[in-house]
């Protein structure tokens, strides 16, 4: 049984189709890319499965349990974590707060621990512990925003564009953070990219979207392989 599975789902926004029966599967331990350009429905993909959207048809289920109709914090209670795109640090509060703020639905007892977890994944977190998320970089905020994700341990990890106006070698530096991550914890990780080259580098499995429709699946490195992903999305 997959960790998180979507099946036939429609996301509409009035006229607006977002996604128009997207499916894809994610096991635990994997990385699956969700590939497309802006406005493919990867960001609507990743806020249904929270609860944040609604959607006309379809199923989610974690663990094969439906999703429909759960709040979103009732989703990150199930074991979700969540880092959407632009970051959206809490910027007038401390690194350390943020990061509080993401285990906001687990046991007072853990945060010691979790936060130590944390710290060991980004160092630079923990010199800036004290520092306010605002001043940080775009890098050393996005390094809070996934460390905010983990601080609920989740199973399944959904980060929605997280190299989007970073320098290459920040980006290179968070998928070798993620790599660690989802191996030691044994994640399940959707991983929504308009970077496709590296998310197709760090995927075992993707699925590309074009207007909300899923155009290719399969292996990573068959995709990246593929001419016509080169050309679409790489310019090769």
């Amino acid at each position: 049984m997959p960790k998180l599975a979507i099946e036939g789902l429609k996301v509409t926004y009035g006229p607006i189709v977002g996604t128009d029966g997207v499916a894809l599967e994610v096991d635990a331990g994997e990385i699956v890319a969700l590939v497309g350009s802006n406005g493919a429905g990867k960001s609507s993909t990743l806020k249904a499965v929270l609860g944040m959207v609604s959607y006309a048809e379809g199923a989610i289920r974690l663990d094969g349990a439906d999703l429909k109709g759960l709040r979103p914090s009732q989703v990150v209670r199930r074991g979700v974590g969540y880092s959407p795109e632009g970051r959206r640090v809490f910027p007038q509060l401390s690194v350390h707060d943020n990061l509080k703020v993401g285990a906001i639905a687990r046991p007072a007892a853990e945060l010691p621990a979790r936060l130590a977890r944390i710290y060991d994944y980004f160092p630079r977190l923990k010199e800036r512990a004290a520092q306010r998320a605002g001043s940080l970089s775009g890098g050393e905020q996005q390094m809070l925003a996934i460390g905010r994700a983990l601080m609920s341990k989740p199973t399944v990890l959904m980060l929605d564009e997280p190299s989007l106006g970073l320098a290459p070698v920040i980006v290179e530096r968070i998928g070798e953070i993620l790599t660690e991550i989802q191996a030691s914890e044994g994640l399940a990780v959707l991983l929504a990219e308009q970077n496709a080259g590296w998310a197709l580098s760090l995927a075992r499995r993707a699925v590309i979207l074009e207007l909300g429709k899923v155009s290719q699946t399969g292996h990573a490195a068959r995709l990246l392989d593929d001419p016509a992903v080169r050309t679409a999305y790489l310019g090769i």
